[in-house]
């Protein structure tokens, strides 16, 4: 263990070689995220990275380790985007990246050196505070949102997904930055060995507690819920072909038990009022099923101008359920971040030729001819943003629903991830979540995460039937919201206020004093 130790302490050959380490040091967390599902590696995915960090020889080091590892982490997760974005997607990477250049300097100032008991125990907070901070910022939309943050790698571990329940995914992605520093710590400082084992102590204990005494949803009955996946169509006319056999599958028998038919991201290619032949064959559809089909209509609205993307309610009566415009877009995807700046990306890649518009609310919707049935419909990567499945189901939702695409990424990671994102929101909210595609994967989770039937695959065309179960009551993290980001912004300003008040007292070195001489001779250095 000395040997592996000293040899992180030493400095590598040269920065280039540092820079290096640091990159794929912070690439590797992303290996935690399906699709290679290596979830157990995440308490430790992040010590590399940590060590290298806390062995820098200066502040401005690790500064620029904070920023590499970022980089690659970023980079990891988002990779499948290379053949759409190309060169763009390093050098986004490179500028999230450096959203952990003051997490680097804080985990020098914390972990490097010999640290005491008491900045050891610090640590175990405040680097995982700073961690959160990096996420929150990087959550907003324009910076490309909350994809692939850390607490989303544990989806299929029902111990986090009760964690979630009680404070987000804030609250997993905590935990486990805590742990890793922890055993940084243990690995590096054989002194701070006490506060190591301890902050693992603490943390088991909050699992385990989360597990055994957190509260459960209240089990109401289910709903039967169809996704139809109609799977790859392309070609010249694919949106009229996707329609024929979205509406061929709507119409197998087992369909017709359902309350709800759900279709998938962008399965209407026009505006329903522009094409009343497809309004009309909707409307028959709901008819003939009995259940009222939500779609998504991706196409210029004959109301008012520009694009929209549109998760549409069609009933018996015609599309009279509701309609909800989608208000989060994917930069680049759907539109391009000052355009008049980057709008370069469009010739390099598939960016936006042409911006998308927002909506202004989002919307709950009462499904015709199933009573007391209210969704809340969520588009695309809004899936990824725990602030809107929260907000719905404060609105009165009771199923949340999500209508995706990501057949432009069909052979990557892109599909298992999204639709992982289900188990984190339904755990969150108490509700359960219905994830529907075009092309795979789609999915159902029931109000505690657990998933609800089987998935179906990249590879699937076909339609299949949900029993969902229902649930009531409200999770401590729809009634409490972001406990843990707002912790954790305390616990940052009131270390930050005790560096400045430990500077302010610190006595400055007279100008004129003589240092003190020892009893050999030689001039005493001040101490530090």
């Amino acid at each position: 263990m000395r040997v592996s130790v000293d040899r992180w302490r030493r400095a590598p050959a040269s920065p280039w070689q540092r820079g290096a380490i640091a990159a794929v040091a912070g690439a590797l967390p992303a290996l935690t995220f399906p699709e290679p599902a290596l979830w157990w590696l995440a308490p430790v995915a992040l010590v590399p990275w940590l060590l290298l960090i806390r062995s820098a020889p200066t502040g401005r080091r690790a500064a620029f380790d904070g920023w590499l590892g970022g980089a690659g982490f970023m980079l990891a997760v988002h990779h499948w985007l290379l053949p759409s974005l190309h060169v763009f997607t390093l050098v986004v990477a490179l500028l999230l990246g450096a959203l952990w250049l003051p997490w680097g300097l804080l985990v020098r100032r914390l972990l490097g050196g010999a640290p005491g008991r008491w900045r050891a125990s610090a640590a175990l907070v405040l680097v995982p505070s700073g961690w959160l901070m990096v996420e929150l910022v990087r959550s907003w939309e324009n910076l490309g949102g909350p994809w692939g943050l850390l607490g989303a790698s544990q989806w299929q571990v029902p111990v986090a997904l009760r964690l979630a329940s009680l404070g987000g995914v804030w609250l997993v992605s905590f935990l486990i930055v805590a742990v890793n520093t922890a055993l940084t710590l243990l690995i590096a400082l054989p002194a701070a060995r006490r506060a190591a084992v301890a902050g693992v102590a603490v943390c088991a204990a909050a699992a385990g507690a989360a597990w055994a005494w957190a509260p459960l949803p209240d089990r109401t009955g289910s709903v039967r819920i169809a996704l139809v996946q109609p799977g790859v169509v392309d070609g010249v006319g694919s949106p009229d072909a996707r329609f024929d056999r979205e509406e061929a599958l709507t119409r197998k028998p087992a369909v017709r038990d359902a309350d709800l038919i759900v279709w998938g991201e962008s399965s209407v290619g026009t505006d329903l009022a522009d094409r009343p032949d497809l309004q009309r064959r909707l409307t028959a559809l709901a008819r003939e099923t009995g259940a009222a089909l939500l779609v998504n209509v991706d196409a210029p609205r004959s109301d008012r101008p520009g694009i929209y993307k549109s998760s549409v309610l069609v009933g018996p009566a015609g599309p009279d359920g509701g309609r909800y415009d989608k208000m989060r877009l994917v930069p680049f995807g759907e539109y391009i971040p000052a355009r008049s700046l980057l709008g370069w990306a469009t010739s390099v890649g598939k960016a936006a030729d042409e911006d998308r518009r927002r909506g202004t609310a989002p919307v709950v919707m009462t499904v015709p001819g199933a009573p007391g049935l209210r969704i809340g419909p969520l588009i695309c990567f809004e899936t990824a943003f725990p602030d809107m499945s929260r907000h719905l189901v404060k609105d009165g939702a009771a199923v949340l629903t999500a209508q995706s695409s990501t057949s432009t990424f069909q052979h990557s990671w892109a599909p298992e991830q999204h639709a992982s994102l289900a188990a984190l929101r339904a755990a969150e909210t108490w509700r359960p979540m219905v994830h529907a595609t075009l092309t795979g994967v789609s999915a159902v989770h029931g109000p505690r995460g657990e998933p609800v039937g089987g998935r179906l695959g990249t590879d699937s065309s076909t339609a299949a039937v949900y029993d969902v179960p229902l649930a009531t009551g409200q999770s401590p993290y729809v009634r409490f919201g972001d406990w843990v980001v707002y912790g954790s912004v305390a616990a940052l300003v009131l270390y930050g206020a005790a560096e400045v008040a430990r500077s302010v007292r610190r006595p400055a070195p007279g100008p004129g004093s003589p240092p003190a001489r020892t009893a050999h001779g030689s001039a005493a250095r001040p101490r530090r």
